[in-house]
């Protein structure tokens, strides 16, 4: 035999050899009867609507029962690292976000590194946040929010779903950039402290476009004042952004994806990432993610773990200039 033909029949074999592969794992049953799919907040925020929205979809994929199990508390700690020490068959996963894997381990004394201890699968979304305000506050604008809160120091207080998370961090960066005397009050998760700032017990938060824009058709409890995106919001157009406010440095997105625990097999977490991109990408799914005013972020594994790595050093540095404490 010829060698360029040899080369040929011996590629052409590799070829069919390695889709013979692919497609006996494809048909190969998953390794676990349930898979646990945990949200480290409690149910109503965003972390707990994309963790139920998803779970459907990755169960036909798997061919099994995937279930939504949520591990609130300590600004996502206990969930994210419930998963963090999970053994890593496939059968514990993490529908995280950037708080409990990036920025809590610039405030908090973590017993495992997130970063270290779980393997990133694929990113589901990016939402920008919004500035809003309870209904009853006389502020419409970001500046006469700012002139209100500089008119009675120590007044005000901001709430958010936990210390670390970027709706904390964006109140700091809000009392940095202004001068502002404002409290911090922390909750269990994201939606407490929505229904408090509804129920009018705290004025001012930031909090997603999922949540916030559900909560505007009409209900008139809050209002909202400006997004953090870097342009407006899709299902928020009418709501200007901080940036063309003139707020240039607040323009920030709160960032979710599906972890595993570290050391787990790399075809296995393949698996899991070619399954997910068919759930997110499947029409149902995506009109839902671009509803709640995500961008199309699904991409390879590879792709997400390059992202956590360019974001380690903005989380950093944004709580030490803001001097964010747990609270």
């Amino acid at each position: 035999m010829k060698p360029a033909l040899h080369r040929f029949v011996a590629g052409a074999l590799g070829a069919a050899m390695a889709a013979a592969a692919c497609g006996a794992m494809a048909q190969t049953a998953y390794p676990c009867k349930v898979v646990k799919l945990v949200s480290p907040y409690p149910p109503g925020g965003t972390t707990d609507i994309l963790a139920r929205l998803v779970a459907p979809g990755l169960a036909k994929e798997l061919g099994t029962t995937v279930i939504v199990d949520n591990k609130g508390g300590a600004s996502s700690n206990i969930g994210t690292e419930f998963v963090s020490g999970a053994a890593p068959d496939g059968c514990t996963l993490l529908l995280g976000n950037n708080t409990g894997v990036v920025i809590n381990r610039n405030l908090y004394k973590l017993r495992l590194d997130p970063v270290k201890a779980l393997t990133p699968i694929v990113e589901v979304a990016s939402v920008p946040l919004v500035l809003y305000v309870n209904a009853s506050e006389s502020a419409k604008t970001v500046d006469q929010l700012v002139a209100a809160v500089k008119a009675a120091p120590g007044k005000y207080s901001f709430a958010s779903g936990g210390s670390g998370s970027p709706q904390h961090l964006m109140g700091e960066l809000l009392k940095l950039e202004m001068k502002l005397d404002m409290t911090h009050v922390p909750y269990r998760g994201q939606g407490p402290a929505l229904q408090d700032v509804i129920a009018g017990q705290v004025p001012v938060a930031f909090e997603t476009t999922t949540a916030i824009a559900s909560q505007l058709v009409g209900g008139g409890r809050i209002r909202a004042l400006a997004t953090t995106g870097s342009t407006r919001s899709k299902n928020l157009p009418d709501v200007p952004t901080m940036k063309e406010l003139g707020y240039g440095n607040f323009v920030v997105e709160n960032w979710y994806g599906i972890f595993a625990p570290a050391k787990t097999p790399p075809a296995l977490a393949e698996r899991l990432n070619r399954d997910l991109v068919k759930v997110l990408k499947s029409p149902d799914v995506a009109k839902s993610l671009a509803e709640m005013g995500s961008r199309d972020v699904a991409g390879s594994s590879g792709q997400f773990s390059q992202f956590i790595d360019k974001e380690l050093p903005y989380w950093e540095s944004l709580v030490k200039r803001s001097g964010a404490k747990v609270d």
